[in-house]
This record gives structure tokens, sequence and C-alpha cells, in this order.
């Protein structure tokens, strides 16, 4: 029997690091493990240093195989800035190479978007809908509201353009998945046709065993992501005095980079980038994981929930919404509202071991592997897919 194709596309994919591309390689695998012909069509890797990578520089164009997979990688005009126009054009930019791939390719019956940013989404759900192929959405974020809620949009012209859009990729899907109830909530609103399917952003790795030791004095919390706006760690930090028995250490890339390796508190420990193999086997020294937003972002539930908890860290959580939610639901650790400085400083200034020994993480790590399980809610897209 000839293997089923899918085409996913999406923004990200690795060598790029952090949860977009992770979940898009992840969800690759995953397909092509079960005999899927799969291809995936990416931008020419720039995320997050706004560059492209070295190996891929000078490029128009990239076809690779990797583990079976058929990566092709299109040109963009890649960006970190933090001007909306200078933003805008980069995302056109791969758009407009998206379009020509859909136009210049022969694309399989089934067509996987990851949705956001709204113009690449839409690109892709428009060509899919004008070739006839079944066309699954994934929204993780639910953009343009995201972009209204942080700030970086406002309402008017240009925003119903994109709501148009956004409402034209829910309209044309046949399955859309949401990574919250807050997500299909909304998609539903949207009076959208297509089958709803909640699908978190779980992790699919086998992590290292944890060998029980006692936390001690400074008890050091990490983050380990973007850092981007939304995520808001120079505001965090400028807004707070990180006690004495207390350390922050940092790892990641992006927008905020620059000032959070120039910390004006030496509590405050800036690493860098580093794969994501390094950064479990180093967040495995690690007392709390912090998972920060600058603003709640209605449907936003972090994907590091799912992998720090796997990892056996307790969560600081404070991004609200459906997130802190299941924290408290699964008691994976400590929740702060949003914008909430005080109550943030009250708990660094009153944590102690015995706090953080009250979370345990041989226990947050078995709660994690049980309770947020890839493969059981894979066999459940996959029973999805077969019925299109």
């Amino acid at each position: 029997m000839k293997p089923k194709s899918i085409l996913l596309v999406s923004n990200y994919y690795p060598p790029e690091q952090g949860a977009a591309p992770n979940r898009i390689q992840v969800l690759a695998k995953a397909l092509y493990a079960q005999g899927y012909k799969v291809q995936v069509v990416c931008p020419l890797p720039n995320y997050p240093t706004g560059k492209v990578f070295s190996a891929f520089s000078g490029r128009f164009y990239s076809k690779r195989i990797e583990e079976g997979i058929s990566v092709h990688r299109l040109w963009l005009w890649p960006s970190k800035s933090t001007n909306k126009f200078i933003r805008l054009f980069s995302m056109l930019s791969f758009a407009k190479s998206l379009a020509f791939f859909f136009i210049l390719k022969r694309i399989p019956k089934l067509v996987f978007v990851q949705y956001s940013p709204v113009f690449v989404g839409f690109t892709a759900v428009f060509w899919s809908w004008l070739f006839g192929k079944k066309t699954i959405v994934n929204v993780s974020d639910l953009w343009p509201l995201a972009g209204l809620e942080m700030g970086l949009l406002k309402k008017g012209v240009y925003y119903s353009l994109l709501e148009k859009m956004e409402g034209f990729c829910y309209q044309k899907a046949d399955l859309t998945l949401g990574q919250s109830e807050e997500i299909l909530n909304h998609i539903q609103a949207k009076n959208s046709k297509a089958e709803l399917f909640l699908y978190r952003n779980f992790p699919n790795f086998s992590p290292s065993e944890i060998i029980p030791k006692t936390p001690q004095l400074p008890i050091k919390i990490v983050y380990a992501g973007l850092l981007g706006m939304a995520q808001g760690l120079s505001e965090i930090f400028s807004k707070i005095t990180v006690p004495e028995h207390i350390e922050f250490h940092v790892y990641g890339d992006g927008p905020d980079a620059e000032t959070i390796s120039k910390p004006k508190n030496l509590k405050v420990i800036y690493h860098g980038s580093i794969s994501r193999n390094e950064l479990h086997k180093e967040l495995l020294q690690y007392d709390i994981a912090f998972i920060p937003l600058v603003n709640r972002i209605y449907g936003s539930v972090p994907s590091k929930i799912f992998e720090y908890a796997r990892l056996g860290l307790p969560l600081l959580y404070m991004a609200g919404g459906e997130g802190g939610d299941l924290i408290k639901k699964h008691q994976l650790g400590w929740v702060v509202s949003v914008q909430d400085f005080e109550a943030l400083q009250e708990f660094l200034n009153t944590i102690d071991v015995s706090e953080v020994q009250k979370f345990p993480k041989v226990l947050q790590q078995q709660k994690a592997i049980q309770t947020f399980d890839f493969s059981v809610q894979f066999e459940e897209l996959k029973k999805k897919l077969k019925a299109l």
C-alpha cells in the first residue's frame, strides 16, 4: 500500500530552538514513524537570532532529507527587530516564498498548517484550499488577539484585516487543533465548521533519571527559552529585588537578550543559548523553573509547563490563564498573577528549602509522564487524520 503523504507548514523548524520548532519536529517524526511520507516546508533557519544560520546563508532554497523527512527551506528576509513594519516585511517575504512553493511543487492531499504568524498561516490555508487539499490548522496562539493583548497591535483597519484572515483559516480548515480550551472556544465562536480537537503541546523525549538530593541555599531558579517582549524578563527584573538566598539563571536568545546579558543585579546570571539536549542536562541542577508572561494572553498555555515538569522541576508560573489552572490541578508548583510584582517579591522573600521539598523532582516527573502523554494524544490525532 502506498504510504499516506502529508505536508507540514511551519514558520519554525530545527535547527532553530524553542517550543515552536520542537513541536513540529516531534509531530513530523511521529508521523514518519507511523508510515507517513512527511514533508516540511519552513523558512531558512533564523530564529531567534534574526540572521540565517551560517550553514544556510546565501541560499534561496534548501532541501534536505533529515531522519527520513523531506525538509524544504525557503528564502525570507530575516529579522528579530521589534519594529512592527520590519517584522511584517519579514513575515510577508516568507509568505511570498510559500505561495511559489505551493504553485511550483506537487502538494500532497493532507496539509498541516501551523497557524501564526497570520500571513504565513493564511497563505498556506489559502493555497491548500484553492488546490482542494484537506487542511489541518494547528492553533497555538490566537493571533491577532494575542498581539492586541501584548500591546503590539491596535484595533483599526490593519487589525480588522488580520481578523478576516484568521477567520478564513478557521472556515477553510477540515480539522482544527487548539492547544487550549480557550483557543477552541474562541474558534467555535468564529462559527468554524471544522471539527475541533484539543491538542496540547506535549513534548516527546526520554528524560534523564533524577537522582534525589536535598535542595540547598541559594535556591536556584531558572528561565530557559525565548527572551522576547512577551516574556518580559527585563521588565520583571527591573521591578523586583532578588534576595540573597535566591539565584536567577537565564538561558536563551531573542530581542531581550542584550538587556538580560548585562543585568544590574548580580544575582541574575545569563548563560546564553545552548542546544536543547545540553539544556535538558543543565536544567537538572536547578530547583525551580520560572514561566512568565508580561501580559495574560487569552488561549496561551506555555509548552514549558509540560517540558519542565517532565524534567522534574517544580514550576513558578506567572503567565495567567489556563496554564495556571493546570499547575494548580496537578500540583506542579506555585502560581503568581501576571504583573503582580509584589506577590512575586513576597514569594522570593519567603521561599525556603522546606517549601521546595514539598515538590520532589521524582514525583513531579512521574506525574508529568503519566498526565502529559504525547503518544496517547497522538493516537487520537492519527485517527482523525485517517478519517480525512
